[in-house]
């Protein structure tokens, strides 16, 4: 396990293989992306990093790829094999080498939008007859399907991210469901986590509570090619810095605009 400054990592950097497609394929999506240009390698320095961004510049498409490298299903969830979406072509894992130290197969894909397809696919194992064990051991004890959205985030983070042994955590915007007190909780959750030095995140996320979370690492898509910047220089910041201290300006300006 390497570890920098404290902190325990285990995949250590992204490495981009442009030499792998041809000058055309660079030219088409995801590749044309202005983040990905001229980047060959992404290192990781923290055991949480975060990924920010516009809709569209490409932070969720890295997020998948390395999802897909690390043997989670592209739809989210855990290392199921029956359950990856079939291969497209020019995907970004295609392109993409991830270099470990040691090579950690625990973990969770989170994705916000198809979460509801994971809590559905916990309920058809109930069902079958010849599946061994409680599917919802892991995760509360009782169908996802049985709580709100929210609760059902909070009870996956609570118990089967809390599992032992070392795992890596790749979140599309958990806050998504989350209300801002749920999202301090979930900044609990994670600080112990990251405490037993068993845990790597890497996290999407539009949330200014989460992007505060201490020490992380924050890679802007924004940026071409993609760079690390500080917390207080991230548009999440600043926007909702300056609404709350001037709402009334900032709405009247708007809706000016409009």
């Amino acid at each position: 396990m390497w570890e920098k400054g404290g902190a325990a990592l285990f995949l250590r950097d992204i490495q981009f293989r442009w030499e792998r497609i041809s000058q055309s394929q660079k030219r088409q999506y995801p590749f044309q992306l202005p983040a990905y240009r001229s980047l060959d390698t992404l290192e990781l320095h923290q055991p949480v990093t975060f990924f920010v961004g516009e809709n569209g510049t490409g932070k969720s498409t890295l997020l998948e790829a390395i999802a897909s490298l690390c043997d989670f299903p592209k739809s989210g969830g855990e290392i199921l094999a029956e359950e990856h979406s079939e291969a497209h072509e020019l995907l970004l894992d295609q392109v993409l080498r991830l270099s470990w130290m040691p090579r950690v197969r625990s973990g969770f894909f989170l994705r916000s939008e198809t979460f509801f397809n994971f809590a559905s696919l916990l309920d058809r194992r109930k069902q079958e007859k010849d599946f061994g064990g409680n599917p919802y051991s892991r995760y509360g004890g009782k169908s996802l399907h049985q709580r709100s959205h929210g609760e059902a985030f909070l009870d996956l983070f609570q118990n089967r991210f809390q599992e032992s042994g070392n795992s890596i955590y790749l979140l599309d915007e958990p806050e998504a469901a989350l209300s801002p007190m749920r999202q301090l909780a979930f900044l609990s959750i994670m600080k112990k986590l990251v405490d037993t030095k068993r845990t790597q995140f890497i996290i999407c996320t539009h949330s200014p509570i989460l992007l505060g979370y201490p020490g992380a690492d924050i890679y802007s898509f924004d940026e071409a090619p993609l760079q690390k910047i500080d917390y207080e220089e991230t548009p999440h910041y600043a926007v909702t810095k300056y609404f709350l201290n001037q709402r009334d300006a900032m709405l009247e300006k708007l809706f000016e605009e409009a």
